[in-house]
């Protein structure tokens, strides 16, 4: 049986081996030998398949091109050593080329042009060192130790196209990275899901450039975002991925944690006009590369690019479009690279701490780019969120004031794209202040259909249901916004306590208020309060009370109560009330 798939594959050869066999055959054969085993047993530790030995030749499977490295770096090291021991010249010496490519496996052989690329850059290699592709390298994060030496375009024989290539070496001083969780070459990983599923990790930047930051982020963001508006396709949230920026981590470790079958890396470097985005999807079952692509173009295309990823992925996880979610499977934020610059540098503040400061800035972003491009959805969608934050704190303007910005974007929103999920996130937040319960929940339901993979949409959907009397509704949207960001920030507890309280659900509300409390000292410790007095424990209350005046020492119920919005008015008379005979101040 053939299989053909997209694979990092690793060509090892011996160096002078002809020459060895003739100072003595049996000994050469046996060090070579020796050294392969060796070296297959490293592959084995960095989550590769040594699929052969031919004679003096060594070839190899990776799905990253880290992990390759970090195996040939590690027999190179090893290697090194044992032959500066050996009293004759019988040494087996090695080199290694590193390729990312097609292979063809039949009948337990490997061909293809990407072996044959590997062998041709092994050629390239000094004795005792390795040689990588220029496409493979720049799919290896730029954390890791490693020091590349510019070997140029590189003309190789049975390639028409020149092959950039470089000689990669240890930085001095830095050890080798271990492979975080080694895993046994097997033909599946177990307990991943069936159903289609993905994570997407952070692309990395080639440049301490935090312009390039901002811009990969940004990337990823857009392509998690679009992907979310996929009912058949569960998408791990922004938040749960990002954990993993700039660590080395193990792909299957991360499939298993966030319970994905699929994940997607990659790497961006922009240049003046120009960019180069790689990226590359990973079925964790077999740890085997999905699908491949290097797009080199120029800084106008990057929407197109974004759709070409979003569609293929869509394609090679085999999930099933409608009609309507095949329309929505494009990327829609902005048409103007300069604003979608703006937009994403703005992003970086906004996924930062919830604060006057970093609201300020996002706003300062997202107004530059909303002026380049006034007919944006999301943009007016997301500044109308800003002001919507203001109102609910305090900012900057009075309430009323704050209140009307964030209804006249989230309208404007609305009259350009009605099936925008952040328009009718923003509107809905909005009717909420405005206590148009019914017309809030209209907006939130409609923000999830549109978007039923966003685990934002979620969570501001239990927000607003649980405030609106759908208590067990909410409960619903913020049990399904922890599934899809395992990873969940300390608020969507919060959220999911409140949903929990109000559905009567007192020990799961409890539960979840200390936890919010653990993750982010004196958050959920009012709601705590509440709970307690209200289900006849009133010692507890007035202890809890007392420890929440002395992390916030500021905090008044009148204040409090502003950012607090009940359907049933009486609701929220008696949660004053127990937070008053609990003993905190009305003012």
């Amino acid at each position: 049986m053939t299989n053909r798939k997209l694979a990092v594959l690793l060509h090892a050869d011996v160096v002078g081996s002809t020459g060895l066999v003739q100072m003595d055959e049996t000994l050469a054969h046996q060090r070579i030998q020796d050294a392969f085993r060796r070296f297959s047993e490293i592959i084995a530790r960095y989550n590769g398949v040594a699929h052969e030995i031919r004679g003096d030749a060594l070839v190899a499977e990776f799905a990253r091109a880290s992990d390759a490295i970090c195996a040939s770096l590690t027999f190179q090291s090893g290697n090194t050593a044992l032959i500066e021991e050996l009293r004759d010249q019988i040494r087996p010496i090695v080199r290694v080329g590193i390729a990312m490519g097609e292979v063809v496996v039949a009948d337990n052989t490997v061909t293809g042009e990407g072996i044959v690329l590997a062998q041709r850059l092994e050629q390239l290699a000094e004795p005792g060192g390795v040689c990588i592709q220029g496409a493979a390298c720049e799919t290896v994060p730029k954390r890791l130790p490693f020091d590349y030496e510019d070997l140029g375009e590189c003309e190789l024989k049975g390639f028409d196209k020149p092959i950039k290539a470089y000689a990669v070496r240890l930085i001095p001083g830095d050890g080798i990275p271990e492979s975080e969780s080694p895993v046994e070459s097997k033909p599946e990983t177990p307990n991943l899901p069936d159903t289609p599923s993905i994570a997407v990790l952070p692309f990395t930047t080639m440049s301490d450039d935090p312009e390039q930051e901002f811009f990969a982020d940004g990337l990823v963001e857009d392509i998690i975002t679009t992907l979310s508006k996929l009912a058949g396709l569960r998408v791990i949230a922004r938040n749960s991925t990002f954990v993993y920026k700039e660590q080395a981590v193990d792909i299957r470790d991360v499939a298993k944690q966030l319970d994905v079958r699929y994940v997607l890396e990659g790497s961006v470097r922009k240049s003046a006009s120009r960019i180069r985005i790689t990226a590359q999807l990973i079925d964790a079952r077999s740890g085997s590369h999905v699908w491949a692509e290097r797009y080199d173009r120029t800084i106008d295309d990057i929407f197109a690019v974004q759709d070409e990823i979003t569609l293929v992925l869509a394609t090679e996880m085999q999930v099933n479009l409608t009609e309507g979610e095949q329309a929505r499977l494009h990327y829609t934020t902005t048409s103007n690279v300069e604003a979608w610059t703006h937009w994403v540098e703005g992003l970086s503040f906004y996924r930062q701490a919830v604060t006057k400061e970093n609201a300020a800035r996002v706003l300062e972003c997202w107004n530059r780019a909303l002026e380049l491009d006034p007919n944006s959805a999301a943009l007016n969608a997301m500044i109308g969120f800003k002001h919507y934050s203001d109102a609910r704190f305090g900012w900057w303007d009075d309430r009323e004031t704050a209140l009307g910005k964030a209804r006249r974007y989230a309208d404007r929103a609305l009259e350009l794209d009605p099936e925008n999920s952040a328009a009718n996130i923003t509107a809905g937040l909005g009717l909420l202040m405005e206590d148009r319960y019914d017309d809030a929940v209209t907006h939130i339901r409609k923000a999830v259909q549109v978007a039923p993979g966003s685990a934002d949409a979620a969570t501001f959907a239990c927000f607003i249901l649980a405030f609106s009397g759908y208590s067990e509704e909410a409960v619903a949207q913020g049990e399904r916004a922890k599934t899809l960001s395992p990873n969940y920030p300390g608020y969507y507890l919060g959220i999911l306590g409140n949903a929990y309280r109000l559905a009567g659900r007192f020990e799961e509300a409890i539960d979840a208020f200390k936890s919010f409390h653990a993750r982010n000292a004196g958050f959920g410790l009012t709601d705590l309060v509440i709970i307690y007095q209200q289900t006849g424990r009133p010692e507890e209350a007035k202890q809890t009370a007392e420890q929440l005046l002395s992390i916030r020492r500021d905090f008044i119920i009148s204040a409090w109560k502003n950012t607090q919005f009940h359907a049933d008015k009486k609701l929220l008379e008696a949660d004053i009330k127990a937070l008053q005979d609990a003993g905190l101040p009305m003012h």
